[in-house]
């Protein structure tokens, strides 16, 4: 079913479908079987919506970068978007076009997902997160609400990110204009866990399992299992080795 109160150019609608009132939807989208479009949704050109998603109200997919006179780093994007089977978005996220979002995956209400972002399989982005140009997302993630991702960072699989979590990737506060090579956000590894409110800075890593407490500061990569807190954020215990062999590896230290 297509509202008659819609703006509909495209013909590749799969059977099944509805798009409710209001929708804007250009010519070039693919919208698969069983999709629901709910009113007031914008879905730009050469975005590929597969079966069985859902769209909630006021969703913009498929934004161009726009750069303003005063950006420093040059925008660069494919406009081919692609949103896989089962997934929903929720009111007012905004999808600009080069993402690829994974099968089952939520997006939040009033999130905001940059161009060169990829997002794996059955995860869950909470609302008003927003995630930067260029950050590799892997399966299974769980990134709650208002948090910021910077761009160009990883995270792996299976990782949980407690809400209002910050990260940055420009040490110098764009003192130096944009380089690539030096503009890098945190690299966080498979099955980290980390805690509300902690803040990671540009260039480190968090091996995998580590678990980062909240409100930490992390100013130097993390090892993998350990358990860290502070500002600065510093090593507690490892979560893999027993109380004695902490003790004894403090013993050899000293």
């Amino acid at each position: 079913m297509i509202s008659k109160h819609s703006v509909v150019e495209t013909h590749s609608i799969g059977s099944n479908s509805t798009i409710h009132e209001f929708c804007v939807i250009r010519s070039g989208a693919v919208i698969g079987d069983n999709v629901v479009i709910h009113p007031n949704v914008v879905i730009e050109r050469n975005v590929t919506i597969s079966d069985d998603v859902e769209i909630f109200p006021g969703a913009y997919i498929g934004k161009l970068p726009k750069g303003a006179g005063n950006i420093s780093r040059p925008v660069k994007y494919k406009s081919k978007l692609v949103i896989e089977r089962g997934s929903v978005i929720g009111p007012h996220a905004v999808i600009y076009c080069d993402v690829v979002i994974g099968e089952s995956t939520l997006i939040g209400d009033g999130a905001s997902i940059r161009e060169g972002t990829r997002i794996g399989k059955l995860c869950i982005l909470g609302r008003h997160v927003t995630v930067n140009y260029n950050t590799l997302i892997g399966n299974e993630v769980k990134i709650m609400d208002h948090c910021w991702l910077a761009g160009n960072m990883r995270i792996g699989n299976r990782v949980f990110v407690s809400g209002g979590v910050m990260t940055t990737n420009d040490n110098d506060m764009n003192a130096s204009g944009y380089n690539e090579e030096q503009i890098v956000g945190p690299r966080i590894e498979d099955g980290v866990r980390i805690g509300v409110g902690a803040i990671l800075l540009p260039h480190i890593t968090v091996a995998e399992n580590a678990v980062i407490a909240a409100g930490a500061v992390v100013t130097k990569d993390v090892a993998s299992y350990d358990l860290v807190m502070g500002i600065p954020a510093r090593q507690v215990r490892n979560l893999k080795k027993t109380p004695s062999e902490m003790r004894a590896g403090k013993n050899r230290a000293t």
